[in-house]
Parts: C-alpha cells; sequence; structure tokens
C-alpha cells in the first residue's frame, strides 16, 4: 500500500476541516417513557436539530404504528411548544389505549404545499406528510388496568329489570371476562361472566368508517349484568380477569324504588375532546360539562341517580378511534351511574338508510359518517328489544325506543332517526307505553329524543321532521298527560311553556337541552317578513332562551319535579322549571334565576310576556332616568356654590351582567 501523498493529505484536510462540520446532525426525537400504564396518562415527546423551522412544522400521532403516513390520528403543530424557533422542543401528550401502539413523527411543511382540496371539518388544511424528518419507536401501555389487553372504557346502565346492574367494557381481547361485586371494596365475592363482542370494518356502511383512514380495530366489547342487587346499597365492582388484568374498582348506589326522589343529570349532543386536532371537530365544552357532573354526582352522597344522553352522542362520525376517547371521558361519571342514551343523526345517518320517506330525503344524510349505528349499537346494550335492520351486512340498529321506571319517574326513549309514524313498530310501542303507566308508582313520565319536536331555531331543513312529529307524536304525548319532553339536535337550550299544538296552557313543557358540547351553534328564527335582518324576536311559547353550555338536573318526589339549567362557565342554575303531580306547572312563565349574592329574581319571561331583554331594557331606563334627575338637581344646587374641585369623581355604575 502506497503511502498518502502530501497533495491527497492536504484534501483529507481540507474536506475535514470545512466540509464536515456543514453537514449537520438529523433531527432526532424522544419520549419520556416507551410505556404507557394506563389511558389518559401522558408522554412527553422531544425533538432537537430541527433547521429553519416552519411555522407548518407538525407532529404526527398514529396507531396502529404502521399506519400510512396519510393516516395519522392526530397531529399537533410544532410551534405550540415555546422554544420550537430555536429548532428543539417538546410537547405533552395524554394519550388512551387504542389496543395497539403507537408511533410519533415530526414532519417539514410549507405554505406552498398546502393542498386546498384536502381539508378538516372546519376547511382548515390538512398538513401533508411529505417530509419526514424524525420518527420514535414503537411503544404502548403495559400491562393491568388500561394495557393492551386490558378492561377500559367502563359504563353502567340499567337493565330495566329490578335488582340488577349492567357493565359494559373494552379489552384487546376476545378472552373469558367477569364481573366481581359485593358490598365492600374487600367483599367482592360475587362473580358474573361477561359475554364478548365486536364488530369488523366491513359492517361499516359507508366513508370514512369504513376506509383506511376513519377504521382502527375496536376491540372486544363485553358486557356483564350484575344481580340479586339491594335497592339504596352501595355496592363495588370490578371488572376483567387474572390472564388478562383488571380494572380498578368503583362503585354505585343501587337504583330503590322506595326512596320516593328520583335524580337525573340530562343533555344531548355532548361529543368529546381530544388531546390533539384530527379531522373533525371535536368538543372541548365537553369537558367541563362532566366535570361539573362529577362534581354533582360527589354530592350525592348514597343517592342513586342517571345520566340522559339523548342523541349525538360522541361525534366521531366515521373515525373510530374518537369512540374510545369519548368512553374514557366518561368513564369518571359512568362507571358510578347508569350511562342512558338514545340515538341522533351523527350516530346513524347514512345515504342507504332503511327508512327515508320522500318528505325526508333532506334531512337524513350522511351525518354518521358511514356507522350506520353499529358503534353505538354495540357498545350500549339498552333495556328493551328494539331493533331495526339496515339491509345491508351491518348488524341490526338496536337502542332505538325503550322505557323504565327510575324512582317516581317513568322515563321513555325514542328515535327520531327511524319510523315513527302511526302504524310503526315505535308508534305502537310508544302509545302501549305511554297508556299502561301507573301512575300511582311513577306520578311523573318523561318522554326524550334527539330531534326536537319545537324549537324557535333557524332549523329550517327539520321542518318536515318536526310536522311529522306534531301530526303523529304529540297526541299522545297530550292525551297521555307526560309532564317533560326532552330534546337535542340544536345546540342551545330553550324552554317552553306548557304546549299543545303551538298554544300555551296544556300539555308537556318542552325543552331542548342540547348544549352540553358541540359549539356548532343555530342562529334563532328571524322576523317571518324579514328574513334576511338579525332580529330574533322571542314567541310567547318560548320561555327561556339561553346559548350557555352545560346541562339539566332533575330531581322529583311523589309531589314535585323540578328541572335546573346549569350552566358551565359557572356551575350555577340558570333556568328551572317545577311540575306538580298534579300536572301544574308552578313557575312557566317566569324564570327564576339565583344572583351572586344568592337572591333570586324574577326574570326571564313574566307574566306580562316580556322577555329577559325587555325586563333590562324598562330597568335600564328607569335608571337612566333617575340619573339624569339627579345629575339636574345636583348641577342646580352646586351651582350655587363656589366651585373649588374640577376634578370628576368617579361613579360606580351597575355591574354588567
Amino acid at each position: 500500500m502506497n503511502p498518502p501523498t502530501p497533495l491527497s493529505s492536504f484534501f483529507t484536510f481540507i474536506f475535514f476541516l470545512f466540509i464536515t462540520p456543514s453537514i449537520s446532525n438529523p433531527p432526532s426525537l424522544s419520549l419520556s417513557t416507551p410505556s404507557l400504564s394506563r389511558s389518559n396518562n401522558s408522554v412527553i415527546v422531544t425533538w432537537t436539530g430541527v433547521d429553519s423551522p416552519s411555522q407548518l412544522d407538525w407532529l404526527g400521532i398514529y396507531s396502529p404504528p404502521d399506519s400510512s403516513l396519510r393516516n395519522f390520528i392526530g397531529y399537533l403543530y410544532l410551534n405550540t411548544s415555546p422554544t420550537w424557533q430555536s429548532g428543539s422542543g417538546s410537547i405533552t401528550i395524554p394519550l388512551i389505549n387504542l389496543r395497539s401502539n403507537y408511533k410519533i413523527r415530526i414532519f417539514r411543511w410549507t405554505e406552498s404545499e398546502i393542498v386546498p382540496t384536502r381539508l378538516d371539518h372546519d376547511h382548515n388544511p390538512l398538513p401533508q406528510p411529505k417530509h419526514l424528518l424524525a420518527e420514535t419507536e414503537e411503544f404502548g401501555f403495559g400491562s393491568g388496568h388500561g394495557s393492551g389487553y386490558g378492561p377500559d372504557q367502563v359504563h353502567l346502565a340499567l337493565t330495566g329489570e329490578r335488582g340488577e346492574m349492567r357493565v359494559m367494557f373494552v379489552s384487546g381481547s376476545g378472552g373469558e371476562s367477569v364481573v366481581r361485586y359485593g358490598l365492600g371494596s374487600g367483599q367482592m365475592d360475587r362473580v358474573v361472566r361477561a359475554r364478548v363482542g365486536r364488530y369488523e370494518r366491513e359492517d361499516m356502511c359507508d366513508a370514512p368508517a369504513n376506509t383506511s383512514v376513519g377504521w382502527r380495530d375496536p376491540g372486544f366489547i363485553h358486557d356483564g349484568v350484575m344481580v340479586g342487587l339491594e335497592g339504596g346499597k352501595r355496592y363495588f365492582y370490578k371488572v376483567g380477569s387474572d390472564a388478562e388484568g383488571w380494572s380498578n374498582t368503583y362503585s354505585f348506589v343501587s337504583p330503590d324504588e322506595n326512596s320516593g326522589q328520583t335524580i337525573a343529570f340530562l343533555y344531548g349532543d355532548m361529543g368529546t375532546s381530544t388531546p390533539y386536532n384530527t379531522y373533525i371537530r371535536t368538543q372541548e365544552e365537553s369537558i367541563s360539562t362532566i366535570n361539573w357532573i362529577a362534581r354533582d354526582i360527589e354530592a350525592l352522597g348514597d343517592k342513586p341517580a342517571l345520566i340522559s344522553h339523548i342523541g349525538d352522542i360522541s361525534y366521531a362520525r366515521g373515525y373510530s378511534w374518537v369512540w374510545d376517547h369519548f368512553f374514557n371521558q366518561i368513564e369518571p361519571v359512568a362507571s358510578k351511574v347508569p350511562y342512558h342514551v338514545c340515538i341522533g343523526n351523527h350516530e346513524y345517518d347514512w345515504p342507504l338508510q332503511p327508512w327515508k320517506p320522500d318528505w325526508a330525503m333532506y334531512i337524513y344524510a350522511k351525518d354518521g359518517g358511514g356507522e350506520c349505528g353499529v358503534p353505538y349499537s354495540l357498545k350500549f346494550n339498552m333495556p328493551g328489544n328494539s331493533s331495526e335492520l339496515t339491509g345491508s351486512r351491518a348488524p341490526p340498529t338496536r337502542n332505538l325506543y325503550y322505557s323504565f321506571d327510575f324512582g317516581v319517574v317513568h322515563f321513555v326513549y325514542l328515535s327520531t332517526e327511524t319510523n315513527f309514524l302511526k302504524g310503526s313498530k315505535q308508534y305502537e310501542f310508544l302509545k302501549k307505553d305511554l297508556e299502561s303507566v301507573d301512575r300511582v308508582k311513577t306520578p311523573f313520565v318523561v318522554v326524550q329524543g334527539h330531534r326536537p319536536m319545537y324549537t324557535t331555531s333557524n332549523e329550517v331543513r327539520d321542518a318536515p321532521i318536526r310536522e311529522k312529529m306534531l301530526e303523529h307524536l304529540e297526541p299522545l304525548l297530550v292525551d297521555n298527560k307526560v309532564n317533560l319532553a326532552l330534546w337535542g339536535h340544536v345546540h342551545r337550550y330553550e324552554r317552553f311553556c306548557p304546549i299543545n299544538n303551538f298554544k300555551c296552557g296544556s300539555g308537556p313543557v318542552h325543552v331542548v337541552i342540547g348544549m352540553a358540547g358541540a359549539d356548532w351553534q343555530p342562529m334563532w328564527e328571524p322576523r317571518s317578513n324579514h328574513q334576511d335582518m338579525p332580529v330574533y324576536p322571542q314567541p310567547a311559547r318560548s320561555i327561556y332562551r339561553g346559548g350557555e353550555f352545560g346541562y339539566t338536573k332533575l330531581v322529583a318526589n311523589r309531589g314535585k319535579l323540578t328541572l335546573t339549567y346549569i350552566g358551565n362557565h359557572d356551575g350555577k342554575m340558570h333556568d328551572s322549571v317545577e311540575i306538580l303531580a298534579t300536572g301544574e306547572v308552578v313557575n312557566g312563565e317566569i324564570t327564576l334565576l339565583t344572583t351572586n349574592e344568592g337572591k333570586v329574581n324574577n326574570v326571564g319571561k313574566g307574566k306580562e310576556g316580556k322577555t329577559s331583554y325587555l325586563w333590562y331594557v324598562e330597568v335600564g331606563g328607569v335608571i337612566l332616568f333617575s340619573v339624569l334627575v339627579g345629575f339636574f338637581l345636583g348641577f342646580m344646587s352646586r351651582a350655587k356654590k363656589e366651585v373649588t374641585n374640577k376634578e370628576w369623581i368617579p361613579l360606580k355604575t351597575i355591574e354588567e351582567a
């Protein structure tokens, strides 16, 4: 071998001196932990070495880890880290168990690479994975609760039978699992076996639910029924198996038929929140709704209660992991009290749904994202046996209409997405059910469905279905003296007078309660002769209208039912109505609001039909007049004195609402 010449040594020296330093190290990506113990644990993702960072550089979240680069489940921009401009930074991401591992990737993306046709639900451009900078190793969940195979997403439901409570959960394996329960956390000596089911991608009816973008393995759904429960007792339980791990220990208070009281939390259209951006809009306000309800349940102590969610449950719309987020989000409350649902358009509607009469051609569209009710039907198991065939490979749609007694209230759930006209199975169920209610045992009847029979929102598209509901269903509610009818779909709160055929005086009190999380807010109905002007008069039949997110709480005894609207921004009452067992509505025309000082003000709409707006105008006019008179008198008296101080003295004004 020839020794290096002076010339070759010189070029080698120049290469290492000037060229090698210009070859930068590639970006690196690291994780705070390779294994998470349970859902909602966080991982810290740290990156370094990103040259010339772009505002659009992004981080993609992938599960399964071998998903196509375009099929992320979510993304975050690197500029959410305060140090992103240095080329280094970190983001903390809470993750849930999707029963498969994760991988995180970071990408370079610039404005010139935006694809105008690739948009999310808010019409924002979806990031493009053209320039991969770095990726992590696979990571996931360990053994035990929240593991890749262990139980997760625990939620309760009534069966309609005395002394029973259903518990459902999801795992990554179809192996045998059980429910252990008893009257103490150390005395869970009773065991029932849970049956197992699941659904497949081929069961979905349309995109995105049956595509590689929207579909993820839903795991195995376990369903067990605890039996022989004594009324009004606190039971402890856990689910799972020795082989695949156990859940935490939870507890609930069993229903007590002899308590003479009913407590329920009711709302519609809540959805869920995700800790990252995804293809569809998610509902951040849903977190507040669940947190306030958790507070209220904790305050109940050993009193039984239930939750009623009347349609538009998760807003997954074909992106299956959003269902996983929803059940993890509600688990803190749904593992303590039964969680009951009815179907909404975002769980069901698809182009080929079997019941779509001519008048509903533009009502039932693609709102279900191709799910055609399958996740809803299998992830929940409500009382009764209602079902409708889908006309496809998909299993029959269940949990459509049913009823049960809970304390002094008979609750009825309807489907506004399937046939409810005279002669249908649902109509016959409702007629028979309402006619057979024992009003001595349950003096109050509450009917619930998704799309409202009454609303003053400008929901023009739904007008034909409201007409059919008024024609076919309202007579049943009126004739059988239903006390309260609750609806969702419109993302507002609105309470009506006792109403029948648009006339106040008799009939159920209708309340729209779709304000639990979805933030697509409709406009109120404008004046018929000035449709183009933003003036929205409140008709006399509409007693209270509110746009604040929140939920309602129902408390009833044998003599009185009270429904309260609680706002999310303060957790306090914003509206309330009382209905006596005799049918009389005590404050159907006057809304009671609690002020910060705890005093009760009669505002809202009074006996003269004045809205809260007019009330404020009237009071404001009186205040303004008083101020002007006082100013005039003060000026006249002050003019007689020598002015020695020309500085203005600020006065306290009335605190704005």
